[in-house]
């Protein structure tokens, strides 16, 4: 079972507002990590009820379009399930697309980051 209220917050390049006072409002334990694989590592000690992650196209990758994509495979394996938001640019939505499959557990926001929508999507954590 997901830990109650506990929220992952990858941030691996930013830009954009601070979304900290928001996710404190809905109150959630924040737990920031700035690289996928510590993300992942913590996957395996703690149980988020949310993850907010970016897609960050990554063209020069062999075999996969992002780090993302390992965060994914990742959580498919738990005994839990998350809310997931990704924040993603919309020039690279086609990829994005390819990536998720339309996978209703993943929350889709294009920058800029409305914060409705997203407070509307981490609120779908509570149930």
């Amino acid at each position: 079972m997901a830990e109650d209220r506990l929220l992952m917050s990858i941030v691996e390049v930013g830009g954009y507002q601070n979304l900290l006072p928001l996710y404190t409002r809905l109150g959630f334990q924040v737990e920031t990590v700035h690289q996928m694989r510590k993300a992942m590592s913590m996957l395996k000690k703690r149980q988020p009820a949310a993850i907010v992650a970016e897609f960050n196209f990554q063209s020069d990758f062999r075999d996969r379009t992002s780090s993302l994509e390992s965060l994914l495979a990742t959580v498919e394996r738990l005994q839990f399930e998350p809310v997931i938001v990704v924040f993603y640019e919309k020039e690279y939505a086609p990829q994005f697309e390819r990536l998720h499959g339309g996978n209703p557990q993943i929350k889709a926001i294009p920058f800029p980051i409305d914060e409705a929508t997203l407070e509307a999507a981490l609120g779908q954590s509570a149930l």
